[in-house]
């Protein structure tokens, strides 16, 4: 785990910390009591004076997202926690669910009250089964002590919780699928406007947060949220968790604070390139960024800003980094795959598209590529961006677009080979993505 300051962190190598008396022996639900003699108004301002971002890729202020809601409509509020992490290359919130389960609660309890929440509701990826089975024993401990129920803490306000694990599909990590999901129906994305904070969950106010953003919380609470803000840099503002994979001595998911710089982290942080390689690139936010090469990565800082003009994006900071033995066809391939078998087909656009370029990488891949396939992805991509109901299109074609634009020699290469009977003579890529 990382060295610098640890807002998250600082708990989770603690073997006994998901067991409820040993978490309140460091000081869990403490910052809950805390909230509760507070104003829930003023626990919204302390988090927008944070300026907390959502940390599910986004970015979107949580304060501000938290004041959408109507506080009049005569409808009950909901929250949801989007534990639902299943962008290729993102460990980060698992790490959180399994190892400081009451962390998490804590924070969704403190937003609850903020938000006048009586009931709120855990999404977690369906392939989460152990964290699944320690979040629910969280749960049961928290109303076994009375954090939860029908009189929290003794202050006469009531909320109930419960873990719903989906089905293993990637689209219900976008917050209006997983709404579909979570009543029973396929997991599909609403057209917006109307927004869930003003009719989501059962048409109802609802707002949808990730597990890093919730367990912000409670430090905002217990310090404030100039001090919080008073972390990172501009527009930034706190710490990050990174989950950092690949060609990497020493992945792991790691907490920094935000601005920290993109080649020194892989170097202090990560242990450096393995094995001594050269840095080919790097997939900064998870898999559906723009992925930039190691020239690129020069002077980058890991925070919205700067990976933004370094015509990329911090994402859900699931940090993949690859080496000069790393193909890049068969990179972007690896990636096409997941796409193309995770696309809703709600969009004739996504659900098409989304096959035809991997038919097309894969050709490339086995050797059959033709001339103009390049161009022909390009024409893929223009017809899938912005011509669907929520961001998988325009988010899928990113990796797709940047890996034929800045690694187009490569490709180039493999199918002049083919064309004149050649091999190619690169290794497949095979670096791993999953918890270190």
């Amino acid at each position: 785990m990382s060295k610098h300051k640890q807002i998250l962190l600082t708990n989770v190598n603690q073997p006994d910390q998901h067991l409820i008396e040993h978490a309140i022996k460091r000081g869990a639900y403490e910052r809950l009591q805390k909230a509760l003699s507070l104003d829930p108004l003023k626990v919204i301002e302390e988090v927008k004076a944070s300026q907390l971002r959502g940390r599910g890729g986004a970015g979107f202020p949580t304060g501000m997202k938290w004041g959408f809601v109507p506080r009049d409509s005569g409808k009950p509020v909901y929250l949801i926690n989007n534990a639902d992490e299943s962008e290729p290359g993102t460990f980060k919130d698992r790490v959180l669910l399994e190892r400081d389960p009451h962390l998490v609660i804590e924070g969704m309890l403190c937003a609850a009250w903020a938000l006048q929440s009586e009931w709120s509701c855990i999404y977690v990826r369906g392939e989460y089964a152990f964290p699944y089975v320690r979040v629910q024993r969280a749960i049961e401990q928290a109303y076994e002590k009375g954090f939860l129920g029908d009189n929290v803490c003794g202050s006469g306000w009531k909320h109930h919780m419960v873990i719903h694990r989906g089905a293993g599909a990637y689209i219900c990590g976008e917050e209006t699928a997983l709404l579909e999901s979570l009543e029973g129906r396929k997991g599909q994305p609403r057209l917006k406007p109307p927004f869930p904070a003003v009719a989501g969950y059962y048409g109802c106010p609802t707002v949808i947060n990730n597990v890093e953003t919730l367990s912000n919380i409670p430090w905002i609470i217990d310090n404030g949220g100039e001090a919080y803000a008073a972390i990172g840099v501009e527009n930034s503002t706190g710490t990050k968790l990174v989950s950092a994979s690949g060609h990497l001595n020493t992945p792991g998911v790691f907490e920094v604070e935000m601005g920290y710089p993109l080649l020194e982290f892989i170097e202090q942080e990560c242990g450096g390139v393995r094995d001594g390689n050269a840095l080919m690139g790097v997939i900064p936010g998870g898999s559906s960024v723009n992925v930039l090469t190691a020239e690129e990565c020069e002077g980058v800082r890991l925070d919205y800003d700067s990976l933004k003009n370094a015509g990329s994006s911090l994402g859900c900071a699931g940090f993949m980094v690859m080496d000069e033995t790393t193909d890049p066809i068969e990179a972007v391939l690896s990636l096409s795959r997941f796409y193309s078998h995770e696309s809703c087909g709600q969009c004739t656009p996504c659900r098409e598209g989304a096959h035809w370029i991997e038919k097309i990488f894969a050709r490339i891949a086995r050797g059959e590529g033709q001339p103009g396939d390049l161009e022909l992805i390009e024409n893929l991509c223009d017809q899938i961006g912005g011509h669907t109901i929520c961001a998988f299109g325009d988010t899928m074609i990113l990796p797709y677009r940047s890996f034929v634009r800045k690694f187009r020699q490569q490709f180039r290469e493999r199918i002049t080979q083919v064309l004149k009977g050649g091999e190619s003579t690169r290794n497949p890529i095979d670096f791993e993505i999953g918890m270190h």
